[in-house]
């Protein structure tokens, strides 16, 4: 879906990953569309244990997220069959994720590794822009390393060796500090950053080989995303859990990561069932940081990644959860939601997960731009506007209208959107990212970049002024669009009495709009090289790609590539 124009005409163009056939053992399978908007799928080819393959042309298809595919009415409940809980019929898919799962799903997710991975790289580079010496990464892992214990997982960026579940606080929190990572619709949660750290520190521990380390990924993502969905209310417009002020990523990603531990850890699908239940009781998150600042949101994905571990080990002590955790009159679901939750996407299509179009985590979509992915349409709108010709010294008013659920993260309280606290907080501010967008320095490439959220930037007296000029206002159409995409309209109003507009009604990168194979590839590139040199580089890209076909304590050997 391309932007449409109401003033200066720019025409955007969406990129598919990779053309051609992918051959895998001689058999040429279609590949589902790696989470770059609606995605569909062949069903019948998959990877078993061992196996890996490429990615074929992607083709898009209706999404089973979008309102037209969800129940007419809420249920509460329904879905489950007699002595079937919800978790138990959550740990059996995932448990048959052991054995084999959809090639696609498996290529897909093992981009999803790489993404992440230059993330974490990213993360530890020059523009992170933290206002606190080393920031909660740093935090995190001093205290890891203070408590001790066996070492078995690797920490990303300095090698150090730590007990599995502090491994994985420490890598999630890297995967998440830059607000880099990729974004499901319509749960808008990040599942990636929350469920990889768990895969990848136990299934060290563990010595998993890589086919079994990208299937509990996929798995523990999955299992995430669903939650997620069934929190979506298509009268809200938004999810429940965000209605209410609290960071579904943290509190879904706890759960799949119990699954994501527990499936590289080799339990059962009962003591799956059994990590679920033990992992309800432990997810977590408000996000009032997202409106007024403060870096505890950058722990989040941490938290998660090391609850789910630790629910996983629980489960394999002997530890049980209750079998109607999810959907119980004390479960999960009632216990975040109230009677405001659908069972429908949560449990849908379970039993025939062979077929690649029915999974939803390879819908999750990447972020091209290093910040809150609401503000991402603001930022596609300026670059647009500033393309055509705008000049920035012209702007006398803007206004930038998106869905009402975004407005309320990017918009409000006014007077710290306009003038963030932080580098971090400003990655959540309508106006700062609009007003970087127009004063991109487009010599080094235009959009907006890491380097827009330095200690330097976020006071630079130029850029103040001009987001003091935008106002983030409602939109109807972006609340129709909402949130199966990211819509938004800027219109501003220049010194010499020219009313400008641009609207897109899905951001770069999201539904209908996909980053390109290359924009992909040079999104890890940036996030690795200035760390890791180029060569080393080229070899992690390898090491991840190749990892589906790897063999055991293949995960130590892949993030030792990372080791500054």
């Amino acid at each position: 879906m391309t932007g449409t124009e109401h003033g200066p005409e720019v025409r955007r163009t969406s990129g598919t990953r990779r053309a051609g056939g992918a051959a895998v053992g001689g058999e040429r399978v279609d590949a589902p569309g790696a989470g770059r908007g609606p995605q569909g799928g062949a069903a019948g080819a998959h990877v078993t244990r061992g196996a890996a393959g490429a990615d074929d042309d992607r083709r898009g298809r209706p999404a089973p997220g979008s309102d037209d595919a969800r129940p007419a009415h809420r249920t509460s409940g329904e879905g489950g069959g007699p002595g079937s809980g919800f978790a138990a019929r959550l740990a059996e898919f995932a448990a048959q994720c052991r054995e084999r799962i959809p090639r696609a799903v498996a290529e897909d997710t093992t981009d999803r590794i790489s993404d992440a991975l230059g993330n974490c790289l990213a993360a530890l580079g020059p523009y992170v822009g933290d206002e606190t010496a080393g920031g909660p990464h740093e935090a995190a892992l001093t205290a890891a390393r203070r408590a001790g214990g066996t070492p078995e997982s690797t920490a990303i960026g300095s090698g150090v060796r730590l007990p599995a579940d502090r491994a994985a606080l420490v890598n999630g929190t890297l995967a998440h500090a830059l607000d880099f990572d990729d974004t499901h619709l319509p749960s808008v949660l990040h599942p990636t950053a929350a469920v990889l750290p768990a895969a990848l520190a136990a299934a060290e521990a563990s010595g998993a080989d890589g086919a079994l380390t990208v299937a509990a990924l996929a798995a523990g993502g999955e299992v995430c995303v669903r939650l997620g969905m069934a929190s979506y209310d298509p009268r809200l417009r938004n999810s429940v859990f965000f209605e209410k002020g609290l960071h579904a990523t943290s509190i879904c990603g706890t759960v799949g990561a119990a699954v994501a531990a527990g499936l590289a850890q080799g339990l059962t699908a009962a003591q799956l069932a059994d990590a679920i239940g033990i992992a309800c009781s432990m997810g977590a998150g408000v996000i009032e940081a997202n409106r007024t600042g403060g870096t505890v949101k950058r722990i989040h994905c941490g938290w998660a990644a090391h609850c789910g571990i630790s629910a996983a080990q629980l489960a394999a002590g002997g530890v049980t959860g209750p079998p109607t955790v999810l959907e119980g009159r004390f479960g999960f679901l009632t216990a975040f939601l109230g009677d405001r939750w659908d069972a429908g996407p949560l449990l849908a299509g379970l039993d025939v997960m062979d077929d690649a179009a029915r999974w939803e985590y390879p819908r999750t979509v990447y972020k091209p731009y290093p910040s809150n992915h609401f503000t991402h349409p603001g930022i596609d709108c300026a670059l647009a506007l500033r393309a055509a010709g705008l000049d920035p010294a012209d702007v006398v008013t803007a206004e930038l209208g998106v869905a009402a659920a975004p407005r309320r993260t990017i918009g409000e309280p006014r007077e710290q959107k306009v003038r963030p606290a932080s580098p971090y907080h400003a990655k959540f501010s309508g106006p700062y990212t609009v007003a970087s967008a127009l004063l991109a320095d487009w010599d080094r490439g235009p959009g907006v970049q890491l380097r827009d959220f330095t200690p330097e930037a976020f006071t630079d007296p130029r850029r103040l002024a001009l987001a003091a000029r935008v106002e983030v206002v409602s939109d109807k159409r972006c609340d129709a669009e909402f949130p199966h995409a990211f819509g938004a309209v800027l219109r501003v109003r220049t010194r010499g009495g020219a009313r400008l507009e641009h609207r897109v009604a899905s951001s770069r990168g999201g539904p209908g709009n996909p980053l390109t194979a290359a924009e992909l590839a040079e999104k890890f590139q940036a996030g690795a090289e200035p760390l890791l040199g180029a060569e080393r580089t080229r070899r992690l890209a390898a090491a991840t790609a190749a990892l589906p076909g790897s063999g055991p304590g293949c995960v130590t050997d892949l993030l030792g590539l990372t080791t500054i």
